[in-house]
C-alpha cells in the first residue's frame, strides 16, 4: 500500500478559535487564586478543550455549576443577552471570548431587536453559535424564525417589508447561498448582508478542501464530530467527488480507507490545533505515504486582540 498525501495550506485553527484559546490560558495563569470557569466548550475540539481541563479549566453547561467569586469565560460561539445579565449579576469575573465575527452579528441583531424587526437566522437549529444568536434578540419571539434549507424558505411567513437575517458564521458556504438566495428572492425588502455572514476563514477552508477533494481519491478533515465548520469541510470533500472521514486524530483511521488509493487528501478544521494535523501526517508515513507536500494557497490569517477584561490588565 502506497500513497502520496496533500495537505491543504488553509487549514486548522481560525483567528476567533486562536483568541478564545489565548483567553483561558491567560485567565488560567492571571487567576491563580479563583477557579476558572468556560461556558461551554470554549471551541468545538476534543483535544483543545482536554488540554485547558488539564491546565485547570472547569467546562459547565450552566451558570449554576459555577462556584461564587469564580472567573467565567464564555466560549467563542457567544451567548445570549440573559446569560450575559445573568452571570453579571450573580457577581463573576466574566471574560467574554466570542469570536469577533460572531459579535458583528450580535450588535445586528440587538438592533433588529431594538427595531422589532423580523428575524430569521440561517444555522443549526440547537448549535451553541445560533442559540447564542438568537439569544442578542430582544423584540417579539413571534418575530424569530431559524431556517436552514431552501424549503425552510418555503414555509415561511413573514412580513419581509421589515425584517432582517443573519447566518451562521460555520455553514457550507454553497447551501447557504442557496437559501439566501430563495429568502431574498421571495423577500426583496429584506435587510442583511449582500450573501451571508460566513466568516472568511471558514470560506478559504472549504475552497480548499473543494481543491483538494478534487485531486484526491480520500480526505481526511481533522477535527471533533461536534464541530460545524469540520462536518462542512467533509460535506464539501464528498460533494467534490472524493470520499472523505472527520477524525480527532490517528486513532480513528482503518487502514482499509487507503486500499487502491493514490492520494490521500488532509485538513483541518478551524478548531484543530496544529500539533494533531502533524501527529496524523506521522501515522500516515508509517502506514504507506509514500510522500507528503502541501497544497493549495497559503493562508493569510488575520489575528484578533484579547478580550477587553484581559487587555485591561
Amino acid at each position: 500500500m502506497s500513497f502520496e498525501v496533500l495537505l491543504a495550506k488553509s487549514r486548522g485553527m481560525c483567528a476567533g478559535v486562536d483568541r478564545a484559546i489565548r483567553a483561558v490560558t491567560l485567565a488560567l495563569d492571571l487567576y491563580k487564586d479563583k477557579k476558572v470557569y468556560v461556558l461551554h466548550e470554549v471551541v468545538h475540539n476534543k483535544h483543545v478543550v482536554d488540554d485547558l481541563r488539564s491546565a485547570g479549566a472547569h467546562f459547565v453547561e450552566t451558570l449554576e455549576e459555577v462556584a461564587p467569586n469564580s472567573v467565567l469565560i464564555f466560549s467563542a460561539h457567544g451567548v445570549g443577552i440573559e446569560t450575559e445579565k445573568k452571570a453579571h449579576d450573580l457577581g463573576f469575573t466574566v471574560i467574554d471570548a466570542t469570536c469577533p465575527v460572531v459579535s458583528a452579528i450580535h450588535k445586528k441583531m440587538n438592533k433588529a431587536g431594538t427595531l422589532n424587526q423580523e428575524a430569521i437566522v440561517i444555522g443549526h437549529k440547537g448549535h451553541q453559535e445560533v442559540l447564542g444568536t438568537v439569544g442578542q434578540y430582544t423584540g417579539s419571539k413571534d418575530k424569530l424564525h431559524v431556517i436552514l434549507t431552501v424549503d425552510d424558505v418555503k414555509d415561511l411567513e413573514i412580513d419581509g417589508d421589515n425584517a432582517f437575517f443573519a447566518t451562521q458564521t460555520t455553514l457550507s458556504v454553497d447551501e447557504t447561498r442557496q437559501t439566501v438566495e430563495a429568502l431574498k428572492q421571495k423577500y426583496p425588502n429584506i435587510k442583511g448582508p449582500k450573501s451571508d455572514d460566513t466568516c472568511r476563514a471558514t470560506q478559504v477552508r472549504q475552497n480548499a478542501v473543494a481543491q483538494l477533494a478534487k485531486e484526491c481519491d480520500l480526505v481526511l478533515i481533522a477535527g471533533s464530530k461536534n464541530s460545524s465548520n469540520s462536518n462542512r469541510l467533509k460535506e464539501v470533500a464528498v460533494v467534490n467527488g472524493s470520499h472523505a472521514y472527520l477524525i480527532d486524530d490517528s486513532t480513528q483511521i482503518d487502514l482499509s480507507w487507503f486500499e487502491n488509493v493514490n492520494k490521500v487528501g488532509l485538513s483541518a478544521g478551524a478548531s484543530a490545533p496544529e500539533y494533531v494535523v502533524t501527529e496524523i501526517v506521522e501515522f500516515l508515513e508509517q502506514h504507506g505515504a509514500s510522500s507528503v507536500s502541501e497544497f493549495g494557497f497559503e493562508l493569510k490569517e488575520k489575528s484578533f486582540s484579547l478580550p477587553k477584561e484581559l487587555e485591561q490588565i
